[in-house]
């Protein structure tokens, strides 16, 4: 087979198992509405998700200096004091990022 054949026949598989991927939650969506492990996984995963990137973020931020990870930890804080008490998301999130910013940039 020739380069040039090589490479369309590459791209056609890849489409197909693309296309196949992103068709298949419409296509078995009958099937996820009526699966209680589906529906249990619906209520635990989103939060466990997003605890596991927060934690790597953090570990990954905190590793790229030497002050700990403590600027990490207070901005962190900050965000679920003020979820805790606001319940406003989107200001909770940009108090926590302008404290990292603050701590990282200006204390350290």
């Amino acid at each position: 087979m020739s380069d040039l054949g090589y490479i369309f026949g590459v791209a056609i598989v890849m489409a197909v198992v693309t296309f196949g991927l992103r068709a298949l939650p419409f296509v078995a969506s009958r099937w996820l509405q009526s699966s209680s492990l589906v529906k249990r996984a619906g209520k635990f995963l989103p939060l466990a998700i997003m605890t596991l990137l927060v934690i790597h973020s953090v570990a990954g931020a905190a590793a790229g200096h030497s002050n700990g990870p403590w600027f990490e930890i207070t901005a962190i804080a900050l965000v679920i004091l003020i979820q805790w008490f606001t319940k406003h998301t989107l200001f909770s999130m940009l108090a926590g990022t302008l404290a990292y910013v603050v701590l990282r940039n200006w204390i350290a």
